[in-house]
């Protein structure tokens, strides 16, 4: 947070700083010719057939077949019952379209969609004309209308399938385990207990079938099911309570599990990190209860520990803390990924990061770090454009290499450009890269490591 100082020698809360940065036709360019370099497309990338995205709206797969199923999930990718059905549907490769839907916890659900369904629950499926709500009833109806797309079930009078439904009654007391020790202070060590011991059953029928997945070699609907809230068990359980499911070696076969559903792209597609989960948790339960043990973690995940969101990045695998991926990070790669959705997308950006600097909305919500109706600083449109500019080609030539070029972020006590209102909107913005709505994990590190650079920058010297 920006520290107002007052007095007569004061030095300024923040740097001015110039506009010389490369234009966005020239950051453009240089995003193209970079992705053919690497033999990768951030800017265009195949929605309807190509590796499951968040941005896409329709998915055909290379299918000629009518479509009969539309999706209404949330925009951010919040809702653990929306990535079910969503990585069911990747997972089946049924052709459907995709309408987003806010969540209550951040914004108003629009006439049409209410008509349609009162309640305004997600997700919901329509499937030739029907509504279907409840993430249970849908997943069971898309095995039922569709078995000639990978069934992800076993047939209801197979040998499999009493273990297959035993695993879902395992998934619900998971599902109560972690709550009951997330969202509460009471019994904490009993509640520790009760869930290392479902944990540790979990890793039994893990290890059954040989493994990766629950039902064996490949993925079941088990998993589909298991997948979201594992994830945000991991997530929120290390940021609150201290407490690490993977890369400890503690849970092996839960460890090769996360593995296994991380080398998917359907999988990671649809995949959050810790940090969003963090903070998109509270609002949805109505609270999680943080224990003295998870301040370091917790620390690290928002970025407030001096490292973890500052250049040069820690290293990012199967095992780093606080958070594990075992896809890891291709650096070069990640800055693209994240320098062309910000050139891309560099006027929506900067209106949105300019809230930082202005007014809080009139109609606030309850997810912390949504403002849908926020007032942003318009005034100072043309320092943000500079500085994302500079943020974009930082990302894209390296912050060294940057500072010894003619495009070199240059900052004064007094200049063309304003600090103060850019580096608040600059922190705005780092904190609400989204994963996976804006981009995948190792691309939002180097989204928000970069902006903390530009804030860094336009600080005065002490």
């Amino acid at each position: 947070m920006l520290k107002k100082v007052v007095g007569k020698a004061a030095k300024p809360a923040a740097m001015s700083f110039a506009d010389n940065a490369p234009s966005w036709e020239v950051l453009s360019n240089m995003v193209k010719a970079q992705e053919a370099e690497l033999g990768v497309n951030f800017t265009a990338p195949d929605l309807e057939n190509g590796p499951t995205h968040p941005l896409s709206l329709k998915r055909t797969f290379g299918s000629i077949e009518p479509i009969r199923v539309k999706l209404y999930r949330d925009h951010a990718g919040w809702c653990p019952y929306c990535q079910k059905v969503w990585l069911q549907l990747e997972e089946k490769r049924i052709p459907y379209t995709i309408e987003k839907i806010n969540m209550r916890c951040y914004g108003d659900k629009p006439p049409s969609f209410l008509a349609k369904v009162p309640s305004g629950l997600l997700p919901v499926l329509e499937i030739d004309g029907r509504v279907v709500t409840e993430s249970a009833t849908i997943m069971a109806l898309l095995e039922e209308q569709f078995p000639d797309h990978k069934p992800l079930m076993p047939a209801a009078n197979s040998p499999q399938r009493p273990r297959a439904d035993q695993l879902m009654r395992l998934e619900r007391r998971f599902f109560s385990d972690w709550l009951n020790w997330l969202c509460s202070g009471w019994n904490g060590p009993s509640a520790q207990a009760q869930l290392e011991r479902t944990l540790q059953a979990i890793c039994k029928e893990l290890e059954a079938d040989g493994g990766p997945f629950f039902m064996g070699q490949d993925i079941s609907l088990v998993d589909i099911t298991f997948a979201p809230m594992l994830e945000r068990a991991a997530a929120s359980l290390a940021y609150y309570k201290g407490f690490v499911m993977r890369g400890t070696g503690k849970f092996p076969a839960l460890e090769a599990w996360f593995d296994a559903m991380e080398a998917r792209d359907t999988y990671l597609g649809t995949k959050s990190d810790h940090y969003t989960h963090c903070h998109d948790l509270p609002p949805q339960l109505g609270g999680c209860y943080s224990t003295p043990e998870g301040e370091l973690f917790a620390a690290a995940l928002d970025g407030q520990d001096g490292a973890s969101w500052h250049l040069p990045l820690p290293p990012l695998n199967a095992t780093s803390t606080p958070e594990a991926y075992s896809p890891g990070e291709n650096p070069p790669v990640d800055r693209l990924a994240a320098a062309a959705r910000l050139v891309v997308n560099h006027a929506a950006v900067g209106r949105f990061a300019l809230r930082g600097a202005g007014q809080p909305g009139p109609r606030p919500v309850s997810a912390p770090l949504a403002d849908p109706s926020g007032v942003a600083a318009l005034q100072h449109e043309a320092a943000m454009d500079a500085a994302l500019r500079h943020v974009a080609h930082a990302l894209l030539v390296g912050v060294q290499e940057k500072q010894v070029m003619e495009h070199a972020l240059q900052v004064q006590e007094a200049g063309e450009h304003d600090g103060a209102a850019v580096a608040a909107s600059a922190a705005y913005l780092r904190d609400r890269v989204g994963v996976p709505r804006d981009m995948k994990l190792p691309a939002a590190r180097q989204l928000r490591a970069h902006l903390n650079w530009l804030i860094d920058s336009l600080q005065p010297a002490s």
